[in-house]
């Protein structure tokens, strides 16, 4: 019954985005659109509601093999998911669906054309976390990628053109060095397949040598982290999400960029024990003094709105790093259930700054100012997003903090007494933003903005697609096992004895 589900989700956007470049009305477009962007959510749903009782062999449910006609090289289409993959899958579903529905009413110009790329990176999101084979991992993040450039490029904001050649000459160099490391994998491993499970049991069975593994590791860390916005090459990331159009920055931002850390997770991690433990120190370093730190201090002192969430996800991107360092089944889920959690919230947070320019027609903050007077659903919204954000019980957020913590601290007390420090910068700036644009005195020429055409509050096309995002944010909150439950099965298949050695005897 559940034989094509995954297939299915990666094909209807496509198709959606096929049927539009057709030429239909505008009107009907957007239904296709809708419809594009709705079904992969219900399929993901669908998925995470069925996912225990479809598990088979290795931890994956819902396995399906298609002939590519290239098998001879290993390359098959295999999809499939693992309760590590599960989650993400869930998060590209819904972060798509509330991107879409955004972008739907959002009236953008050729927005047609906007709506087929969103299609076109919807559907390789869709793939990126179903693929088992390590190929199409890799090709589904491209087919993602891609229409991220175009979009910054045609409708982003302001330094659009500068945003979009910094994101291409990064992003291009991250996704190079990750193929190398890939490629570097199927070489050494001489089992002649891209299939994740394959390589896994090969690998487990017969490790590489010690030094191998330090040199695809480094690729893959240095190749994915570019792609995560890992300090100090970070510096693409606010300055495209502030260029970006809402929904590009939504599902890139929230879905998209999880591509490096789960690529660490799912492959890195389980296949190059060895080379994890020694870029161990080097990573976690450069996570906590420079993403936190660092970066959070920046994140203070910005007064752009959408500068001040691009930064702030650079700043978060730091504890899932941490948590990978630590290379144990507890921090390892710690950082994919923040990973969802991130991705719901930073998609919110997006999508309502955008909202608040439209309204005040400035991302300047100093420039506003006593705006829930007039705008009281949004201002409750934001100051949700922004506790999210900060990491409040009740929130997603906080469980997978909460466990990257405990994790880091067996790792080092020191660095984790760093890294919670990050939390008071987190609220610190989260909590200003929100009282600056929101309670604080506005200024004369704003004031007499306001008064000549005063801001409305939020429409139920905007509030619909904030609640998708709030909702699940409060759901994984208050019922973590949600996606716990299915992570650890997953974790004890794929990390069985995390901090064992492979024997010398047997490395190739």
């Amino acid at each position: 019954m559940f034989t094509h589900l995954l297939l299915f989700s990666i094909v209807a956007p496509l198709a959606a985005a096929a049927v539009i470049s057709a030429g239909l009305p505008v009107r009907i477009a957007k239904v296709a659109a809708a419809l594009g962007f709705a079904l992969p959510a219900l399929i993901a749903l669908h998925a995470w509601y069925h996912f225990a009782e479809s598990a088979q062999d290795h931890g994956y449910a819902f396995l399906a093999k298609y002939d590519t006609g290239l098998q001879s090289l290993g390359i098959k289409l295999t999809l499939g998911l693992n309760g590590i993959a599960l989650p993400l899958f869930v998060l590209a579903g819904l972060v798509g669906l509330a991107a879409g529905l955004y972008a739907i009413q959002s009236n953008a110009e050729r927005l047609k054309t906007y709506l087929v790329l969103l299609l076109v990176m919807q559907g390789g999101l869709m793939g990126v976390f179903a693929s088992v084979d390590i190929f199409f991992f890799y090709f589904f993040h491209e087919l993602a990628l891609i229409p991220t450039f175009i979009m910054v490029g045609i409708w982003g904001g302001r330094d659009r053109s500068y945003a979009a050649m910094k994101m291409t000459i990064y992003l291009t160099l991250g996704a190079m060095l990750s193929l190398i490391g890939l490629i570097a994998i199927y070489y050494k491993s001489h089992v002649d397949s891209f299939d994740l499970i394959t390589l896994r049991e090969e690998l487990l069975a017969n490790g590489l040598k010690a030094g191998v593994q330090n040199n695809i590791f480094g690729l893959l860390m240095f190749g994915f982290g570019i792609l995560v916005s890992l300090w100090p090459f970070h510096t693409w990331a606010p300055l495209g999400y502030g260029a970006a159009p809402s929904s590009a920055a939504m599902l890139h931002a929230g879905v998209l960029k999880k591509f490096g850390l789960y690529g660490l997770i799912q492959i890195a991690l389980p296949l190059l024990p060895l080379g994890a433990a020694h870029w161990a120190w080097t990573l976690a370093v450069l996570a906590v003094v420079g993403n936190i730190m660092v970066i959070g201090f920046i994140t203070i002192a910005q007064r752009d709105l959408k500068q001040l969430v691009g930064y702030s996800s650079v700043m978060h991107m730091g504890y899932a790093f941490l948590g990978i360092a630590t290379f144990t089944a507890a921090g390892i889920g710690g950082v994919v259930i923040m990973m969802v959690a991130h991705g719901f919230s930073v998609a919110l947070l997006f999508l309502l700054s955008t909202s608040i320019y439209h309204r005040t027609q400035t991302f300047d903050m100093t420039e506003m100012g006593g705006l829930a007077q007039k705008t009281p659903v949004l201002a409750a919204f934001f100051v949700t997003a922004t506790m999210a954000s900060i990491g409040l019980p009740g929130f997603a957020n906080f469980w997978g903090e909460l466990t990257i913590f405990v994790a880091a601290w067996k790792f080092s007390p020191l660095l984790t007494v760093l890294a919670i420090s990050g939390v008071i910068i987190s609220a610190v700036y989260g909590l200003r933003s929100a009282a600056r644009v929101f309670f604080g005195q506005p200024t004369e020429a704003f004031a007499k903005v306001s008064a000549e055409k005063p801001p409305v509050d939020l429409v139920w096309s905007e509030k619909f697609p904030a609640l998708i995002l709030i909702v699940a944010l409060l759901f994984i909150g208050f019922w973590p096992k949600s996606i716990s439950t299915p992570l650890n099965s997953a974790l004890g298949v794929i990390y069985p004895a995390p901090t064992a050695q492979l024997p010398a005897d047997n490395a190739k």
